[in-house]
């Protein structure tokens, strides 16, 4: 009786594990499946925006996010720079249009900014769009968020686009983030889900983001794991465009790669049990938006069901060579399902020369792994100041 429980344990544990590797390949052959058709759609009213930019410490990226701004086809904006802990002396904008606050104590904390800027608002504004300081928008940004506004969605994720690709670290992170987007973001969209917050490169009606988060006081990384969550248990779906860019400046070091990875996951060993509440309420409703999100959010980070399942696959060489067969199988879906994205992304060559590096990446997110229990003491924020020698890796 012993070993039949042990033995039903093992294979409940392969099973939770392993159905990582074979989910994004089904969930792409049900997006071929069901997905629609786009229909070209003419953003209508200019909704008045308050464009919400937060700096912790640095300010070295804040005129040229600002100018990039300012390069919008677009006019009904304000700009709100909260910057936290910062020297502003050297922060000066001509443009009336750009309002550069500077809280008297530190916030250290990315909801607190955003509040700070909230009750700051030089005017009522109906939308807000959160830009990370190290980001540069697309001149259509704003118009391209529009048209899922005019749709009727109160909550829109964008893409979050490399700005730099000019280190092996840097071309690895943006492959990650490509097969995050297209499943996370458009295969969970047009499957009738919501796209995953990416942290930037999002917009909300200033209503529903103080409804969800005004009552919380967020510290250290993850609010949008939060947000999401408070987001789709309303019952609201997040859409999801490829048109509303944004681009993000990549983790170009192994020091700064390992301190970000930490921050990330520890929000997901806080965070992921939201996933267990939107599977039960989608069950219990229904609701297939916070059903299908909630598995979504169970899901470990890549790097750690990765290993689990080549831990996995070398115990069944001596237990079961048909179960280890099965993981091969597995491990040829995961591969498939990767290749898939970012073929669907159309990536520069040189993300796909970076590749080779994947071991390299993974066993740095091994050693963020180590320090998670610290991650939210080592900052508030990604410092971008790699060196020359972390160019090749």
């Amino acid at each position: 009786m012993t070993a039949a429980i042990l033995n039903g344990i093992w294979i409940f544990l392969q099973i939770l594990i392993g159905y990582n590797l074979v989910l994004p390949l089904v969930l792409f052959l049900l997006y071929i499946i069901f997905r629609g058709r786009n229909k070209s759609v003419t953003a209508g009213k200019e909704y008045d925006y308050a464009i919400i930019v937060t700096a912790y410490e640095q300010t070295d990226f804040l005129p040229m996010v600002v100018e990039s701004i300012q390069k919008l086809k677009y006019s009904n904006y304000i700009i709100y720079i909260v910057a936290d802990k910062c020297d502003i002396s050297n922060l000066k904008f001509a443009d009336e249009r750009v309002v550069v606050l500077r809280p008297p104590e530190t916030l250290g904390s990315n909801t607190r900014s955003h509040f700070y800027a909230i009750r700051n608002f030089r005017r009522e504004h109906e939308l807000l769009t959160i830009i990370d300081s190290d980001n540069l928008v697309d001149p259509d940004y704003l118009n391209e968020l529009n048209k899922c506004f005019d749709k009727g969605y109160s909550a829109v994720q964008g893409i979050r686009k490399a700005k730099n690709l000019d280190t092996m670290y840097a071309c690895l992170d943006a492959a990650r983030d490509m097969y995050y987007h297209f499943y996370d973001g458009e295969v969970l969209f047009r499957l009738g889900s919501s796209a995953t917050l990416a942290g930037s490169g999002m917009a909300f009606k200033v209503s529903l983001y103080r409804e969800c988060l005004e009552r919380l006081d967020i510290v250290g990384a993850g609010f949008d794991k939060v947000l999401q969550y408070e987001i789709v248990r309303r019952a609201y779906r997040i859409a999801f465009t490829d048109k509303a860019i944004v681009y993000d400046e990549k983790t170009g070091a192994s020091d700064q790669l390992v301190k970000q990875r930490a921050r990330w996951i520890n929000t997901w060993f806080r965070y992921f049990k939201f996933g267990f509440s939107l599977v039960f309420k989608g069950i219990i409703t229904f609701n297939w938006n916070r059903l299908l999100f909630g598995i979504v959010l169970l899901r470990p980070p890549l790097f750690i069901f990765l290993i689990l399942s080549v831990m996995f696959a070398a115990a069944n060489l001596f237990i079961s060579i048909p179960a280890m067969v099965l993981w091969l199988a597995g491990f040829a879906c995961f591969v498939a399902g990767f290749i898939i994205a970012l073929v669907e992304a159309k990536p520069e060559r040189v993300i796909w020369q970076s590749l080779w590096g994947i071991p390299k990446f993974i066993f740095y997110q091994v050693l963020s792994l180590l320090r998670v229990r610290k991650a939210n003491k080592i900052s508030v924020a990604t410092k971008h100041n790699y060196s020359k020698q972390d160019k090749n890796g």
